[in-house]
């Protein structure tokens, strides 16, 4: 199957800016992984944290129970008592956030209001049982806010995480992929340019060396017809002296010939 690549323009400009995006797209992938690295430490945390609140909690309710049961046992029910006494809620749940590497987790702490409403209930028989009980519950419902806490952030990292891993590898396996492919098509079709544009100025170069040569060869049989000319001139009007170094040459004296002088 043909590599994958985006469809641009083979030129320098084009090659600068895909690499300028091979850069990015590296930096992305290396700070993704970090963040997918931190957010999966934080995330087997949590786990535990869970394992061993599940553990405390069941038996923080056990004790619960079992207090419950002895207030039951000792004072019968105390229900009623406790609907007429409570007038506001003194057990309340405050919520923040806590930054994991750019994920938002909300964190719930239980705030416990100052003073007691439940003083008198079980003032004729009970009262230490009712308090015990009341205590043992209070710590119950501080390990289910905690457990809560914890619940909600593990859904929230574990989406998160799922959600990092898939750019992750987007990133790895399909867009660095296309990019380097795409480098490499532009790369090799810069080098075949230049292997056209070397070849072309190479004929170039071979065509004005014989058009040089026939030029300088023309001149050359120009020069031995003007040669073969003047040899044959010189033949027909004069003779060639016998000492002469110079064939080929006209001998002006040798062709005038004068009247005889009488004194």
């Amino acid at each position: 199957m043909a590599a994958v690549r985006d469809n641009v323009f083979p030129t320098r400009m084009n090659l600068t800016v895909t690499k300028a995006r091979l850069k990015g797209a590296q930096t992305g992938h290396s700070l993704l992984k970090r963040k997918s690295e931190a957010l999966t430490t934080r995330f087997r945390v949590i786990v535990r944290k869970i394992e061993d609140a599940k553990l405390k909690m069941g038996k923080v309710m056990q004790n619960a129970s079992f207090s419950l049961a002895e207030v039951a046992y000792i004072t019968g029910d105390i229900s009623y008592q406790v609907r007429e006494s409570a007038k506001h809620a003194t057990f309340k749940v405050s919520a923040k956030q806590e930054n994991v590497s750019g994920v938002l987790l909300p964190a719930f702490e239980p705030d416990m209001q100052a003073g007691s409403q439940f003083e008198l209930t079980g003032l004729g028989r009970g009262g230490q049982q009712i308090q015990k009980a009341r205590a043992v519950y209070i710590k119950a419902v501080e390990t289910l806010v905690e457990l809560a806490s914890l619940q909600t952030a593990f859904v929230i990292l574990d989406e998160v995480i799922k959600l990092t891993n898939r750019r992750v590898n987007a990133i790895e396996y399909v867009i660095i992929p296309r990019i380097e492919n795409t480098i490499s098509y532009i790369n090799s079709e810069l080098d075949e340019q230049d292997r056209e544009e070397f070849y072309r100025l190479k004929k170039i170069q071979g065509k004005k060396k014989d058009r040089a040569a026939a030029a300088a060869a023309a001149a050359q049989n120009e020069l031995d017809e003007l040669s073969k000319l003047s040899i044959q001139d010189g033949n027909l009007h004069g003779e060639i002296g016998a000492g002469d170094s110079q064939p080929g040459v006209r001998n002006i004296l040798a062709e005038q010939v004068d009247d005889d002088i009488i004194f």
